[in-house]
């Protein structure tokens, strides 16, 4: 097991080594904190501490369902929710644009009511990334249900709990190690999205242009700032799995 165990691990590790050969550390600093730099990495941290705020709100709901349902077609819908695991972001950008563009159905519908059009926005970042986020959630708690099964939820409806109190005093406390992982899984997804977030949200600075985003510009004009910003990336989203994740929750991202 050694050998291939080293090799995949290489193959994490030698590209940021490379990033960190191809970079001038003496410069970093100076390359990392400009204006632009930084308004991009608090878009990013906002936008994607809103689309977990939202991942955990629809997906948690979602995995108990297709944990626990029964019917017929739950496993098209699985897999019709785990579709942007799979689908190139861009494709998912797209298929958001012309849902909520001016010309897509919901889209036109929107822009009619509120006279406001969602794409191009940072509400288009949140929603793009909370897209591409928001299956590495349903994964691990459905995975976490599938596990434990259901009889001590059984259990507690024989004994007279209602449903509510059943998911809030049975089922969210078998959900919290799972609940852990996959928060932090879609964080750093959500913050390392570029692909749905330009195709559907652009590029805009200060408003859509988050730190991937900054990295893909600047990338174009001054390959050092792209470097210095890419490394800041890798920073924070280590800190981000690093910090996040507390002891007791480690099980659940074995």
């Amino acid at each position: 097991m050694g050998i291939p165990a080293a090799l995949a691990l290489a193959l994490v590790v030698l590209p940021v080594v490379g990033l960190l050969v191809r970079s001038d550390l003496t410069r970093l600093p100076s390359l990392v904190a400009t204006p632009s730099s930084w308004h991009a990495l608090r878009l990013s941290l906002i936008t994607a501490g809103l689309s977990t705020v939202a991942c955990v709100l629809l997906g948690v709901p979602l995995a108990v369902v297709l944990a626990r349902a029964r019917f017929r077609g739950v496993r098209l819908l699985r897999s019709v929710v785990l579709l942007p695991l799979v689908l190139p972001p861009v494709v998912g950008g797209l298929a958001l644009l012309y849902l909520l563009g001016r010309k897509g159905f919901l889209g036109m519908l929107i822009t009619t009511l509120t006279g406001e059009s969602v794409p191009f926005t940072t509400g288009a970042v949140v929603i793009a990334q909370t897209f591409v986020a928001m299956p590495f959630l349903v994964v691990s708690l459905e995975g976490a249900l599938r596990n434990a099964g259901d009889r001590y939820e059984q259990v507690a409806a024989t004994l007279g709990a209602r449903p509510w109190t059943v998911f809030r005093r049975v089922t969210l406390p078998l959900l919290l190690p799972a609940l852990g992982s996959g928060v932090v899984l879609s964080f750093a997804r959500a913050l390392g999205e570029f692909g749905a977030t330009i195709t559907f949200a652009g590029s805009l600075e200060d408003v859509t242009r988050t730190l991937p985003l900054e990295v893909y510009t600047q990338a174009e004009v001054d390959i050092d700032s792209a470097v210095a910003l890419s490394l800041l990336l890798i920073v924070v989203a280590v800190l981000v799995i690093a910090v996040a994740r507390p002891r007791s929750w480690e099980g659940g991202l074995r």
